[in-house]
Order: C-alpha cells, then sequence, then structure tokens
C-alpha cells in the first residue's frame, strides 16, 4: 500500500492487487497513520489502484455524496484483449449480478436486481492488446470487466470473464480520482506497475503517462 496524499478529512492511498478495499484498507491504514478510516467506494478484490477515505464519519458522508452527485469523477487504464472499433466511444447495458457465482451478466430486460451501467472510453494505444482509459458514470461490481468482454474485448488476466492470457492479475488499475473540495478542484493520479512492461508495437510512441491525457502526472494537484 503506498500513500499517495492525507490531508484532515481524508486520504488518498494505492490499493494493492489481492487487497478488500472495505474490510482490510482501513485496517492497513490504521496501521500507518493515527485515527480510523471510512470507505466510501470500493474496488474489486482483484483490482488496485487509487482510493479515497474519510478520516471522520462527516467527512466520508461528504465524499460519498460527492459521488452520488456524480462529482468524484473516476479513471482507470485497462489492458484489452483485441482493440474496440472505435476509439472513443460509450457503453450502456444492463447488468445483474449472480452473487453465488459472483459473477456479472449483461442483460437485456429490466427486472428484480437488474442496475443500469454506463462508462466511456477512449483507445490509447492499439495492438493485440489495446490499452484503454476508462471513464465511468456508474459504479456498479465488475462493471468495467463484463461491459469490454460482452463486446468481445475482454481484459488482460481476467479468467473469469474470458481471458485466456498466462497473466494472473487483471490488468485493470484505478488511475485518477477527481473531485470539489472546500473550494478547490483536486485531481490526484497514478499509474500502474505493468504499464511499463508492456511491449511497444511499430510506429506506435512508447507508454508513458503523461502521454495518457492533458495535465496528468503522477501524485495530485490542484486544477
Amino acid at each position: 500500500m503506498e500513500i499517495i496524499t492525507q490531508t484532515p478529512d481524508f486520504v488518498i492511498c494505492i490499493k494493492p492487487v489481492g487487497v478488500d478495499s472495505e474490510k482490510e484498507m482501513p485496517l492497513l491504514l490504521a496501521q500507518v497513520l493515527p485515527g480510523e478510516f471510512f470507505p466510501v467506494h470500493r474496488l474489486d478484490m482483484g483490482v488496485g489502484g487509487l482510493m479515497v477515505f474519510g478520516r471522520s464519519k462527516q467527512a466520508a458522508a461528504k465524499l460519498g455524496a460527492l459521488i452520488a452527485q456524480g462529482q468524484l469523477k473516476k479513471e482507470y487504464l485497462a489492458l484489452v484483449h483485441g482493440c474496440p472499433e472505435e476509439k472513443t466511444g460509450r457503453m450502456e447495458d444492463l447488468l445483474w449480478k449472480d452473487s453465488r457465482k459472483n459473477k456479472v451478466y449483461v442483460v437485456k430486460r429490466q427486472r428484480a436486481g437488474v442496475r443500469p451501467a454506463a462508462l466511456r472510453y477512449q483507445v490509447v494505444r492499439t495492438g493485440e492488446e489495446s490499452l484503454v482509459r476508462v471513464f465511468l458514470e456508474t459504479g456498479r461490481s465488475h462493471q468495467i470487466r463484463v461491459q469490454f468482454s460482452s463486446r468481445g474485448y475482454p481484459l488482460v488476466g481476467d479468467h473469469k470473464y474470458g481471458s485466456r492470457a498466462r497473466e494472473k492479475e487483471i490488468r485493470l488499475f484505478s488511475a485518477a480520482l477527481e473531485f470539489p473540495w472546500n473550494g478547490n478542484r483536486l485531481r490526484y493520479e497514478a499509474q500502474p506497475e505493468w504499464i511499463s512492461y508492456l511491449p511497444e508495437p511499430d510506429g506506435q510512441p512508447a507508454v508513458h503517462f503523461h502521454a495518457l491525457g492533458p495535465g496528468i502526472h503522477a501524485g495530485g494537484q490542484v486544477l
């Protein structure tokens, strides 16, 4: 676990792969920082990346309200098999989760337990495996994984949703959080270690994090 920044109200940190975001992460934070920590969003167990935790119930409630209002923006980096035909686009589906199997399915009709899901994406680099930047509009369980898989582009390493790659870890990373706080708009960013291992296709530039979008760099900034 890495602490990106801490304030009296919240902590921004990087959740390691394999750690429960709601139960284990607050305990890990309490081992290195004083006080209590309250989760306001989650990441799948097999996904790492940026998370924000409130340092009080009041701060957590305020952050939770920002999420509910769509003011806390989440961006991800995903490595998918193949390449979407459209380099930028939007995916909108109805998702249903089978809790017994811990698996999510795209369905065609609304019924009990079905929830709408939407995301936008931008293909950053193409190849047999393509790097995609994902902007969540909703936050459903396994959302990115199942929406890309249902269109024939499973995430590399995501064997539950169709990947046949040798990688044991899902190539999905919570790369940016952006939200308003006390009159400022804050943005925090990080990149996954696996980006540095990606091969460089002919005719395409090497992947550097600053190339993934305007103004992006590791750490945080006031916009």
